[in-house]
């Protein structure tokens, strides 16, 4: 693709001013707006080039304007952008039956977003609860700790992290949470709730906690918890939100794991950038009936479309491949920065491309400090937490644009280390 140089005629419009005028401040927004990107690269409106490892926080899996994806969206909206599930939607079919066919599950129900893929999942878990195991009237769902399930009332109480939870209070009765990688915390919390008609019926955990730190799940810990939700007759259900659709080197994370859930959650990278949400079941908890839940936007023509041309192009351009090359090569590179000051770092850790690096709780440099110093030098990353750097590109992102990145990363940590010093 080729575009104007935005230095030959910038955007000298833009006002943050303004646009805070009308906008509700629920962002901590950094100080610049983004025009225009291709590929792995992304410009602001004063021309500036950045290379892109937040990827809309992991959600521009192909990258920016990449032609498949452009070309598929470009057509589905000169003939049909939006109708009702009130009606057959074939795009949708076809995506259903293309994640069917490429997943553990058996059925798929269709929304707009991360947060609504878990309320349907948490829906899900009650009803099978109520209608399946009759007697249980005050099902309760156990989640980690440091998790992050959504912005709705629902996940943020599924979240466990007190701070998204805070003046939001009453919160939704029915969760419970325990220490990630903990299986003993499980095994616990079930046996204390085991109290007539309240008792544990869903396990809702990420393979790999993003927003807590980047954290992957123990392989261990995730074959025992199968077990145990087996033997009794509990739910295992994955947030796969931000770790799925290719991002972990596998096409879902719970494939690095040796482990089915029986109920699954996906969205942001999905439909790499347009709008949409997927929530997946086994057929014997697949409960959920016509009235019970819906979604007007839910898999409406253009998402599925986009998301249909997203995952036919991870396939056939070999994506799962890149993702494991240039994972491994990204940590190889972060890995060798942080030794050169093992004082300020103190893991590198991830799956794919969804990769933390952790900075020393003793340090006074946090993950912020690290990111607005990249951003100078002309690469966006994202904080998993205040003292976790998140490393989250484009799946497409190449050898030659890892290597850049590292050296970029280097220069500003290097930077803020002096200026701390000083």
């Amino acid at each position: 693709m080729t575009h104007p140089t935005l230095t030959e005629n910038p955007t000298q419009s833009f006002d943050p001013q303004h646009f805070d005028t009308y906008v509700m401040h629920t962002y901590g927004r950094f100080p610049i707006a983004i025009e225009r990107g291709e590929g792995c690269r992304l410009w602001d409106t004063n021309g500036k080039e950045y290379l892109d490892f937040v990827a809309g926080i992991a959600t521009c899996t192909l990258g920016h304007g990449h032609p498949a994806l452009v070309k598929s969206v470009s057509e589905q909206i000169q003939s049909l952008h939006h109708v009702s599930n009130l009606y057959y939607i074939p795009q949708q079919g076809e995506l259903a039956q293309w994640i069917i066919e490429h997943s553990c599950a058996d059925k798929v129900f269709f929304c707009n977003s991360g947060a609504e893929a878990n309320e349907a999942a948490i829906k899900l878990i009650r009803k099978y609860s109520h209608t399946v195991l009759d007697f249980l009237e005050q099902p309760v769902i156990l989640t980690a700790k440091a998790s992050f399930h959504g912005r709705t009332l629902a996940t943020i109480t599924a979240t466990g992290q007190p701070k998204y939870q805070q003046d939001f209070e009453p919160l939704m009765p029915g969760f419970a949470y325990v220490p990630y990688n903990d299986i003993k915390a499980i095994e616990h919390a079930i046996a204390d709730m085991d109290e007539g008609n309240r008792r544990v019926a869903a396990i809702m955990l990420e393979p790999l906690q993003g927003e807590g730190g980047v954290r992957p799940g123990e392989i261990e810990y995730f074959l025992r918890l199968r077990k145990i939700c087996d033997e009794n007759n509990i739910l295992l259900v994955f947030d796969e939100v931000q770790v799925g659709v290719g991002r972990s080197g596998k096409l879902w994370g719970y494939e690095n794991l040796g482990v089915e859930p029986d109920i699954f959650t996906s969205a942001k990278g999905l439909a790499g950038g347009v709008p949409i949400g997927a929530m997946m079941c086994k057929e014997f908890c697949n409960v959920l009936t016509p009235g019970t839940h819906a979604s007007t936007f839910g898999g409406n023509p253009l998402a599925s479309a986009a998301a249909l041309t997203v995952l036919k192009t991870i396939e056939v351009e070999n994506i799962l491949q890149n993702v494991q090359a240039r994972g491994e090569q990204l940590r190889t590179r972060l890995r060798a920065i942080a030794r050169k000051d093992p004082t300020l770092f103190t893991d590198v850790r991830g799956w794919g491309l969804i990769n933390g690096m952790e900075i020393n709780e003793e340090m006074s440099i946090t993950s912020i400090d690290i990111v607005k110093a990249a951003m100078d030098e002309g690469l966006l990353l994202a904080p998993a937490g205040p003292k976790v750097l998140r490393f989250v590109p484009p799946l497409i992102v190449t050898n030659e644009e890892i290597d850049q990145a590292a050296e970029k990363l280097e220069t500003a940590i290097n930077k803020v280390c002096a200026a701390t010093v000083g």
